[in-house]
């Protein structure tokens, strides 16, 4: 057996501009040059893996409206189906080649270059004539995974302590010039201070003043904020590369997780298990946000945050971010029963979900999380192969995130290899062996979706079944009533 790579160096970080062997001028010509063929290998994978065709459901809706997208899109191999993936073993499927594309790690949009990258519609806002947020582009690369697949924009705030209040970022994006207006008299001075500092640009590995950059903004030599990538306090699913880890093509992709529900979280970061919210802000500054290297991070402008004056307000802000409401929960995290019969496709859905579909097992009520980590092995059902650049292979024990509020943060999975909910349910079935029928992973995906709902259900108790192609669609006269429906690949 081949013995697996290690890197030369552990200092692999430290790029040719920054100790001057190549000007900021040449380097940003020669990506510029290089820029196109990037971005349509990776979009180019991104279609072989998927269908990117939107489908998004006209019922079932994120807290500001968005529509949520259906699926699964993972496209399979010529004459196979998921029912027919999942009676088979994991040896069968590894060694046939027959594990979904779309379910294998899926790689930055440059894995060689790596660092922070935002989706173009986060840059763009409100307009391209307008753009907030044009400090945060890179002029090497441009974000791979659509609009139609990525949380609503500008995502809703809840908080712990005014539940009273709903959402309360009055529809905007929470910025230093408008956080005071937004939260006065809401939150306390101390709370004020956290946000600020949230808010607060600070250098990072492509973000900074030094020849070794990936912006020629004059702000975007100012660094990045916290609330760039946590936009109010959920996510943009911006996307980066975990620090931890040499050689680079080793390195996983890691998209921006939600800050929603931190407070009852004891695990921070996908693999490093730091214990708590203040350790999470410290290590971002210090190591995450220069890949884990301490030589370019002093070069670039490492911000050095005072635990007890700086950090602790910033994570008190953070502890007060809560999920979305789900009226449709009692208060032991479940469906409540008043709202939904045993015949409902969503009751079943929960059935399934602490039962035959062995969800609870890592995601508990009431948060749907055992805050410790798992390794699925996903690795059984594939041979070590190399995806534009990245290495795919054992991934190790990852966290278990919270699943509440779950259909407000897609994509899934730490990388966000699962576009939907649909392919999310396909994927576990497959890895889990569970071996459910159609109608019961269209149940469950009932469940996950209802669940984390903000508009109240009306009563159902006898659901109206018919079968569509492949799935189940499921339709009662609830203004909740999924159709969820397969389409081609």
């Amino acid at each position: 057996m081949k013995k697996p790579a290690v890197g030369k160096s552990s200092y692999d970080q430290v790029a040719p501009a920054l100790v001057g062997q190549v000007s900021f001028a040449d380097m940003m010509e020669k990506d510029k040059a290089a820029k196109k063929a990037i971005v349509d290998r990776q979009m180019a994978l991104l279609a072989e893996r998927y269908d990117l065709t939107a489908h998004q459901s006209d019922k079932v809706k994120m807290t500001r409206g968005k529509p949520i997208a259906v699926g699964p899109t993972a496209k399979l191999p010529a004459g196979m189906t998921f029912e027919m993936l999942a009676e088979m073993s994991a040896a069968d499927i590894r060694d046939k080649g027959l594990f979904p594309k779309g379910y294998l790690p899926l790689p930055h949009p440059n894995h060689a270059a790596g660092g922070m990258l935002f989706p173009q519609h986060q840059i763009n806002f409100p307009n391209k004539d307008n753009r907030q947020f044009a400090r945060l582009e890179r002029f090497d690369l441009d974000y791979d995974i659509p609009q139609e697949f990525l949380p609503e924009f500008p995502p809703a705030i809840f908080l712990t302590t005014r539940p009273d209040l709903g959402d309360v970022s009055q529809g905007k994006v929470v910025t230093l010039e408008n956080f005071q207006d937004i939260f006065r008299g809401i939150l306390n001075g101390k709370d004020l201070e956290g946000l600020r500092l949230l808010l607060t640009q600070f250098p990072q590995q492509q973000f900074n003043a030094t020849a070794d950059r990936k912006t020629n903004h004059p702000q975007g030599m100012q660094g990045v904020a916290c609330l760039d990538c946590h936009l109010n306090g959920h996510t943009t699913r911006a996307t980066h590369l975990v620090g931890d880890i040499r050689p680079q093509e080793h390195r996983r992709r890691i998209n921006t997780p939600s800050l929603r529900g931190v407070n009852v979280q004891r695990l921070f970061g996908s693999q490093r298990a730091l214990k708590s919210v203040e350790d999470f802000t410290e290590f971002e500054q210090l190591a995450a946000y220069f890949d884990g290297d301490f030589m370019t991070s002093h070069a670039k402008g490492v911000n050095r945050l005072d635990r007890s004056t700086q950090v602790h307000v910033m994570a008190e802000f953070q502890n007060l971010l809560d999920f979305p409401p789900a009226p449709a929960l009692g208060w032991d995290g479940k469906l409540d029963p008043k709202q939904y019969g045993e015949d409902t496709p969503e009751m079943k859905g929960q059935k399934l979900f602490f039962n035959k579909a062995r969800c609870a097992e890592c995601h508990p009520a009431p948060y749907y999380t055992d805050n410790t980590m798992h390794d699925l092995q996903v690795d059984r059902f594939y041979k070590t192969q190399t995806i534009n650049g990245m290495v795919a292979t054992k991934q190790g024990p990852i966290k278990t995130f919270p699943l509440r509020g779950v259909k407000e943060s897609p994509p899934y999975l730490h990388d966000g290899r699962l576009l939907t909910l649909e392919d999310t349910v396909e994927f576990f079935n497959i890895i889990l062996e569970l071996k459910l029928t159609k109608e019961e992973k269209a149940q469950l995906v009932a469940f996950l979706r209802v669940a984390v709902t903000v508009w109240r259900a009306e009563p159902r108790q006898r659901p109206d079944n018919d079968i569509i192609g492949p799935l189940t669609r499921l339709r009662s006269p609830s203004a909740l009533s999924l159709s969820i429906i397969s389409h081609p690949g």
